[in-house]
């Protein structure tokens, strides 16, 4: 099993989905994910607003018949993409949300930049998902992308905290969501 970091597991399992496009706009809590994404054959669409980013998942995923993805930091950055995962929502468009959140310890706690993005897109999305270290990144993207594929189609968001993409760990590709190992 490869060793690496939680954002270069998030990349490496986006591009096992079959992602060739991200729209979004970088931050400082995902900023991990961009400069992985600077390696990899993944193109991103810089956007204007977030919202915008998850209007253009959206149309990309209605046009396309694929999963669209959008991602966005912590805080305003994830409140912005909420317009844009209700749109999917209501129209069963399957799209993908990535965001970026601060480091695990400091959850709950009114950090700077913090938002309960979790909770406020809980009745807008499918599933949300909050992995807590990068070995959980792999099943968790497969099990998103499952979900937002799958009848009814719809929005699924990952909220990211920050030590989990730069915290690095043994990454198996093979795992489902439930085989993961939390020790």
């Amino acid at each position: 099993m490869p060793y690496m970091s939680g954002a270069k597991a998030l990349v490496e399992s986006l591009l096992k989905e079959g992602v060739k496009i991200i729209f979004g706009i970088p931050g400082g809590a995902i900023m991990p994910v961009y400069d992985e994404l600077l390696n990899y054959p993944i193109r991103h669409v810089l956007c204007k607003h977030e919202q915008a980013a998850a209007h253009m998942a959206d149309g990309y995923a209605r046009a396309s018949g694929k999963v669209g993805v959008c991602m966005a930091t912590s805080g305003p950055g994830a409140t912005n993409l909420v317009t844009g995962i209700a749109t999917a929502y209501m129209d069963s468009s399957p799209v993908v949300a990535i965001t970026g959140q601060i480091p695990t310890t400091m959850i709950g706690k009114d950090a700077f930049q913090e938002a309960d993005i979790i909770g406020i897109t809980a009745s807008i999305t499918k599933h949300n998902f909050q992995p807590k270290s990068p070995r959980e990144i792999p099943p968790t993207v497969k099990a998103a992308f499952r979900i937002a594929d799958t009848p009814r189609r719809g929005p699924v968001l990952i909220d990211l905290p920050r030590d989990v993409q730069v915290g690095e760990d043994e990454i198996d590709f093979t795992l489902e969501l439930g085989a993961v190992s939390y020790t």
